[in-house]
This record gives structure tokens, C-alpha cells and sequence, in this order.
């Protein structure tokens, strides 16, 4: 008998999955837990794993398509039953059953008239019969039953009528995308009509027509990306403060002990040593270390470091859990195994839940420093720069003097909403110090 492959429950708040890529076809033969294809969630990427051995016979969710959990996405064939292959063909006819649907619809057209609730109730009598009058309404329960609780708050929070949101799911199941793309919408100003040209020009293709250029679809992951950086930035009041801070300290440490280390397999970097010096700041000024809502500040007392890896297809914020209680080599060593994780795409939901500050380092690329956003729900986050050797004036009890140094550039995006510009300061003050100072627990 097939062996069902279904859309796995990746948290207790995700109700839905993106199949990203399959990495096996119909016809192909599959081994007992080896990889058959990649889900995009809310939260996080990952391979999903054969449930038996066998051979695909049936691919039920196509690439890009959003599932419900336990949906099931594709059917495998144990080795007796291998001549299943051929069972392709219902896919096709499934299909195909829909389109009777659109035909009545595609016959209304030629009377515009009947175009009306009347054909639509004909064509889904056993759904919910309760008078021909009354089939809006239907329509609009109908629609909000198929959305997920999430879906349904979002729409609840941000005053949409879920039962105006295309949905593209199945069934017309309005998912998490289509109601954060039905939010980025421009909506139109009745005050102003003129600018509605505008909105429209700004959908134009942004090439000419005959123009050499390759167009490529967004992926899930950029998608997300997209809406989330839109939503912090309309959320929250972003302001940068940058410090330059003196690592010589941080770095005759690293040098002393990067041996060491790699002989217990860690590699040792830089952000260990930033890591425990932000948790210095986060216990002296804990509202860097807080969420808020419309009329509340949440203090968060575990420091969960949120530590941005960017990847070949997009960029994920694993966290560091209780990173308050590890020391330099606890910290290296599980900075390094959630870097090597998301790059495998084997990270799992609870991987990147629970945040309560983020460091993002685009210093290893060469870079400066950056203005990072806002990880939302979080009210702050630090862009590290790169460590570069330069000449600098030292400051001394006997006098000043030019020395090289390794110096770096921290900079602190914060919500200003919540934090004030002099609180967010002196706990940059405070990192540099705990950096400068070379007081860190190995």
C-alpha cells in the first residue's frame, strides 16, 4: 500500500508549509529518511525527510504551493507496488475536474446579467444552502474559515475583511503571503485621486519591452524577507548610533586561545567576545532587551540572542538561547553548530523562536558598519563592522601616542519609540567597554 508524505507540523503556531523545491520526481526511487523535498515555513527552511522506501509514484503539491500541516504532497510505492509509476495520470484529471467549474463562470460572460450569485450557488449546492439572497455572506464565511488562526489575527490586528484577500492556497485558503501582500498594497487616497497614476506606474516592469534581461521569481524565503523588513520599518522609528571600539584586547585573546579551541572543534571568531559584551549591556539597560505592544513594555528576562547567517538564497536569524549563561567556548561552540545548521537547512522552528536581541556581522564581508532593521518584536539590534588594523592616537596617563590597533565599528539600530536616544548610548558606552577592557569568561 503507498506510504502518504505529508506537510509536517513545524511548530505549534505554523499551520501551513511552501513546498520550495522537490528533490526527487515521480519515478524516482527514495531510501527511508532520505531527503525528498524542501518546505518554506514562517519561521524556517528544512528538508523533509522520506517517511519509507520506495518509489515516488504521486506529486500532489507542486513547487511554490501552499499547504495546510497534513496535507498530504506526495505518494511513494513500496518496491511490490512499483508499477504504480503510471498513477501519474490522476493528477492531471484532478485538475481537470476543476475546470468544469470555471466553465459556468466562463459562459456568464456573454450574459453579463446572470453573472450574478445566481450561477454560483448552482455550482457548490453542498457547501451551504441558505437562499440565494443570503450567498454573499456565505461567500465571506466561507472564505474565513479557510485561513489559519495567524491569518486570521493578522487580518484581525490590521482591520482587513479577510474575505476581500485573494487566496491562493487550496481551495482558495487564504494564507500568511497573501494577506502580508494584500497589506503592502497601496491603498487608494480618496483625498487624493491624482495619485493613483502613480501607484499604477510603479507596477510597470522596470524594463523595456525588447530589452535583454532574465527574469527570475521571487523565492519563498525572499518573499519573507521582503514583508518582514516592510513591517518592521512601517512598526517601528529606526535610528542608528554608531561607536568605533578598540579590539586589541578581544583580539590577543582570540589569538591565544584559537589553537586550543579548534582542537576541541569550535572555531573561534570575533563574536563570542561581542556576544559577551552585549549581554554586559542587556543586564545594565534591560529595556534594549524588551518587546512592546500598544500599551505595555515586556522585559524579557532570558537573553536569547537572535545571530543573522546570511545564506546562498537568503538570510535566517537562528538564536543563541540563554546566551547569558555560556561562557566564550559555549558560546563558540553553539554559534558555530547553529551557523553549520542553517546553512544544511536543519534548523528546526524552535531554532529561530524566542529572540530577544540580534547581531548581524556583514564586517566579514568588508564592510564598515551597516543600519541593520529592527528584528521584530525586538526593539534592537547590532550591525558589526569589520575588524581593521589602523593607526590610532592611544590616550595615556604620560601622554598620547600614535599606535596600531584593531579597531571596529558597532552600530545600534534601535526603536525609538521605546528607547531613548542618551539609554541607547550608554549601553553602546557599556559594550565598548566590556570589549576594551578584555574581562571575558573562556
Amino acid at each position: 500500500m503507498a506510504t502518504d508524505v505529508v506537510m509536517p507540523q513545524m511548530g505549534e503556531s505554523i499551520a501551513e508549509g511552501t513546498v520550495s523545491r522537490w528533490l526527487k520526481k515521480v519515478g524516482d526511487k527514495v531510501e527511508r529518511d532520505e531527503p525528498l523535498l524542501e518546505i518554506s515555513t514562517d519561521k524556517v527552511d528544512a528538508e523533509i525527510p522520506s517517511p519509507a522506501a520506495g518509489t515516488v509514484t504521486e506529486i500532489l503539491a507542486k513547487e511554490g504551493d501552499t499547504v495546510p500541516v497534513n496535507a498530504v504532497v506526495a505518494r511513494i510505492a513500496a518496491e511490490g507496488e512499483a508499477a504504480a509509476p503510471q498513477k501519474p495520470a490522476p493528477a492531471p484529471e484532478e485538475k481537470t475536474v476543476e475546470k468544469p467549474k470555471p466553465e459556468p463562470v466562463s459562459q456568464s460572460p456573454s450574459h453579463p446579467v446572470t453573472q450574478s450569485p445566481a450561477p454560483e450557488p448552482a455550482d457548490q449546492p453542498g457547501d451551504r444552502v441558505t437562499g440565494r439572497p443570503e450567498e454573499p455572506v456565505s461567500l465571506d464565511e466561507r472564505r474565513r474559515t479557510k485561513s489559519s488562526p495567524l491569518v486570521r489575527k493578522i487580518a484581525k490586528e490590521n482591520n482587513v475583511d479577510i474575505s476581500q484577500v485573494q487566496g491562493t492556497g487550496i481551495s482558495g485558503r487564504v494564507t500568511k503571503n497573501d494577506i502580508l501582500d494584500f497589506l503592502q498594497q497601496p491603498k487608494p487616497a480618496a483625498e487624493a485621486p491624482a495619485a493613483q497614476p502613480r501607484d499604477r506606474a510603479t507596477a510597470q516592469p522596470a524594463f523595456a519591452e525588447g530589452e535583454r534581461v532574465k527574469i527570475e521569481p521571487l523565492s519563498v524565503m525572499r518573499k519573507r524577507i521582503a514583508q518582514h523588513m516592510i513591517q518592521s520599518k512601517q512598526t517601528s522609528a529606526h535610528v542608528t548610533t554608531v561607536f568605533e571600539v578598540d579590539f586589541t584586547a578581544a583580539d590577543k585573546l582570540r589569538r591565544k586561545h584559537k589553537d586550543d579551541y579548534a582542537q576541541r572543534g569550535v572555531k573561534l571568531t570575533y563574536l563570542p567576545f561581542i556576544v559577551q559584551a552585549v549581554i554586559a549591556g542587556l543586564r545594565e539597560f534591560p529595556i534594549l532587551n524588551a518587546s512592546m505592544d500598544e500599551s505595555n513594555i515586556v522585559y524579557h528576562r532570558e537573553m536569547n540572542l537572535g545571530i543573522a547567517v546570511a545564506l546562498e538564497w537568503g538570510l535566517i536569524v537562528p538564536v543563541l538561547k540563554q546566551a547569558d549563561e555560556l561562557n566564550i567556548l559555549g558560546i563558540a561552540r553553539a554559534v558555530n553548530d547553529l551557523g553549520d545548521r542553517a546553512r544544511a537547512k536543519k534548523l528546526s522552528p524552535d531554532d529561530v523562536q524566542g529572540g530577544t536581541f540580534t547581531i548581524t556581522n556583514p564586517g566579514i564581508y568588508g564592510s564598515l558598519f551597516g543600519t541593520p532593521i529592527i528584528n521584530q518584536p525586538q526593539v534592537a539590534i547590532l550591525g558589526v563592522g569589520g575588524v581593521k588594523k589602523r593607526p590610532v592616537v592611544v590616550e595615556t596617563n604620560d601622554g598620547d601616542f600614535i599606535a596600531i590597533r584593531s579597531m571596529c565599528y558597532l552600530a545600534l539600530t534601535f526603536d525609538h519609540r521605546l528607547v531613548d536616544g542618551a539609554v541607547a548610548d550608554q549601553f553602546m558606552a557599556r559594550v565598548k567597554s566590556a570589549i576594551e577592557s578584555g574581562q571575558f569568561t573562556m
